[in-house]
């Protein structure tokens, strides 16, 4: 089976080394290219013709969502995956109307990208294998991706955090501790609680408890059927 190829979009040499750690490290995925800046990110993009592009947004000349709007603009056939540490929401949602599938911010842990590549991979495959999708399958593709929150959200809660969390826990397709759930997102084991709390109460996700010879039960939660 062919291998996803994947163009690494970063200006810092230390991040390029990580991320290409990661993405060797995911079996089905290889490191085609590397670009540092913007417009050479593009040309890359149009030589190399990859399959996933990993995007950084704060790069030295052109910004990565400009990027993303040239390769758009071109019509190349590439999908894209942001792993930056812009935060502010007008970024974010740039990046996603130019057709990105994924966020991913800075610093990350191992889990969270392999996550999103395992993703990625069931999605790249399906579409170049199947010529037609009934409703049940392009369901599949997207589950999770559009999740919308029209409950008021605490003010101490982030939605992008939000977000994050519960497609983690649609990727795991099982149950798992607050702790198992902050060591894969990247976050604080209190400050996941809260969001597992949230999302549990809005009836997103469910509680149940883990019993053992020893100590307390441990709380676990997966996604609602």
């Amino acid at each position: 089976m062919s291998q996803i190829e994947v163009l690494i979009i970063e200006d810092d040499p230390m991040v390029v080394e990580v991320n290409r750690s990661f993405v060797d490290a995911v079996p089905g995925f290889r490191v085609a290219g590397v670009a540092r800046t913007g417009r050479e990110a593009v040309e890359l993009v149009k030589s190399l013709k990859p399959d996933l592009v990993l995007l950084d947004i704060y790069l030295p000349d052109i910004d990565g969502v400009a990027a993303l709007q040239e390769i758009r603009r071109l019509d190349l056939p590439t999908d894209v995956i942001a792993v930056t540490a812009a935060q502010d929401a007008k970024t974010i949602q740039n990046v996603f109307r130019y057709g990105a599938i994924d966020y991913i911010i800075k610093p990350f842990k191992f889990a969270r990208i392999k996550a999103a590549l395992t993703s990625y991979a069931t999605m790249h495959n399906r579409f170049k294998h199947q010529t037609m999708m009934n409703q049940s399958e392009v369901d599949n593709i997207t589950k999770g991706r559009g999740q919308q929150f029209d409950e008021e959200i605490p003010k101490r809660l982030n939605e992008l955090t939000l977000k994050q969390i519960y497609l983690f826990l649609l990727k795991e397709g099982k149950s798992l501790s607050a702790e198992e759930v902050a060591e894969g997102v990247g976050l604080a084991r209190v400050t996941a609680r809260r969001y597992l709390d949230f999302l549990e109460k809005s009836g997103r996700i469910v509680l149940g408890m883990q019993y053992g010879s020893i100590g307390r039960p441990i709380n676990r939660y997966r996604v609602k059927e």
